[in-house]
């Protein structure tokens, strides 16, 4: 529980973009499956003022029950579209192309609707629709078959969309206010924020769950995240920021990834800060000659090629992915990379990831690791990090302060991550010498280093190094 001295601190400095992280379990979502950023955002519409009573509540569960449908409401709901009725329903709504009939058909998960359409002045404004879908509140209207038409059929048009977003961000704000906070202070705020609860996680534990953001805050690191199940890897990816896009396992095509030739349509990495694959031991690729190549070539430039269509992005790529741990809560195997796929063994591919965050030294997920006090509001910290993402001077700095050893992978794998770290902890450049190595640096160094040690495992090519990293 965070002490009344930080409360009336975090109030005073931030008062309107904080909420009580509590309030999504006491809301009344009950199996309501939708994003933190979604939920508060909802949650701060009816109780601004942070007091969840009976009558906030009420409206809430109302507004639930009108917009946000249930599997069991849906064919009501159909009804009362058929019958003329204007709906404004909220879900994570997406568009696809179907160039046979040149159709944008649009999927409405609530209803259970694949091919539904929608207004071109929408897809024009909104085209992350198309890439994965968006969250936000969808106006729809249903038109009856036309017997001039034939086949006649009807369809359900969404004809007005509004996103789930914030208002105006503040940023110089926001970073000129970190100097009223401790270290220790902002760290549980960072944590309260992405949902744990710091006290249920020592100070080094806290920086490795931080670490999880690095690549939403810092553009183009790569990283890979092994832990045991239940350690909560895919949470913060999946809760924090609509800038994050989670593929689960299963098969993944070029055309999704980079760009689709036959629809002209760009890619995830090209619509996203962060594109990251979970359940990676199941994740199997269309066509993986293709598509590895292209990735790796993108993981070391930036940059891709696919058919005639060249291109640049700046999207972060995550891996997630289990590890057996022996009875000491260590790794099993030494090497780390064993039971994964083919191409997470070969070691041109491992020598592109920046990182490896060692997830097995967290502790799995209770209700006690739950955070429950202030925290920033989901969707405003989804924006700040967003925003500081675009922000320059973080890597100068590092670089300024300190001389990276190792080839230049190791120097741009540090470099990156421990800008991230910076972007994060201390926002407005304002520490010492001992802070940026200690909270920053090291962390950055121990994960490139985590990797420099298994490439020399696999393969006697790389000699086992130590990166050194020194001031300047």
């Amino acid at each position: 529980m965070m002490d009344s001295r930080l409360e009336d601190k975090l109030s005073k400095h931030f008062g309107e973009v904080l909420v009580d992280k509590s309030l999504m379990e006491k809301a009344g979502f009950g199996t309501r499956s939708v994003p933190t950023y979604v939920g508060e955002w909802i949650i701060d519409r009816f109780c601004p003022s942070g007091v969840l009573d009976d009558e906030a509540r009420s409206k809430i569960q109302q507004f639930i029950r009108a917009h946000l449908p249930s599997k069991d409401q849906r064919e009501s709901l159909k009804n009362r579209l058929a019958e003329g009725e204007t709906l404004t329903i909220m879900d994570e709504f997406s568009v696809t192309v179907d160039l046979d009939t040149n159709v944008r058909k649009l999927r409405i998960p609530s209803l259970d609707i694949e091919n539904g359409r929608i207004n071109k002045a929408i897809l024009d404004r909104y085209p992350l629709l198309l890439i994965g879908g968006m969250w936000g509140a969808g106006k729809l209207v249903y038109m009856p078959p036309s017997p001039e038409v034939s086949p006649a059929r009807g369809e359900v048009r969404m004809i007005e969309f509004s996103p789930m977003q914030i208002g105006a961000l503040n940023l110089d704000y926001f970073c000129t206010q970190r100097a009223e906070f401790s270290l220790e202070e902002w760290c549980r705020l960072l944590m309260t924020s992405i949902g744990y609860n710091p006290e249920a996680y020592d100070f080094g534990q806290q920086l490795l769950l931080l670490g999880r953001l690095v690549p939403i805050v810092q553009s183009r690191v790569n990283l890979i995240e092994l832990a045991p199940k239940g350690t909560g890897k895919s949470f913060v990816f999946l809760n924090l920021s609509r800038y994050a896009r989670l593929l689960s396992g299963g098969k993944v095509t070029a055309a999704v990834l980079f760009y689709n030739n036959a629809t002209r349509i760009p890619g995830l990495l090209t619509r996203y800060d962060v594109v990251v694959f979970d359940e990676v031991q199941t994740l199997s690729f269309d066509n993986p000659g293709e598509v590895i190549g292209v990735l790796k070539d993108y993981m070391e430039s930036g940059r891709f090629s696919r058919g005639r269509q060249q291109a640049s992005a700046e999207a972060s790529i995550v891996m997630l992915a289990n590890v057996p741990l022996d009875s000491s809560k260590h790794p099993a195997n030494e090497i780390l990379f064993m039971h994964l796929p083919a191409f997470l063994r070969e070691t041109a591919f491992i020598d592109r990831l920046h990182g490896i965050l060692p997830g097995w030294e967290l502790p799995r997920v209770t209700p006690k690791c739950l955070a429950t006090g202030a925290g920033f509001k989901a969707d405003f910290f989804g924006e700040v990090i967003h925003e500081l993402r675009r922000s320059a001077g973080y890597i100068e700095y590092v670089n300024a302060k300190c001389q990276i050893g190792g080839d230049i992978r190791d120097k741009r794998a540090v470099e990156r991550m421990a800008a991230g770290y910076l972007k994060l902890l201390y926002p407005h450049l304002r520490l010492t010498e001992h802070e940026l190595f200690e909270y920053c640096i090291e962390p950055a160094r121990r994960f490139r280093q985590l990797v420099r040690d298994q490439l020399s495992l696999m393969d006697p090519e790389f000699e086992r190094t130590s990166i050194l990293v020194s001031k300047v």
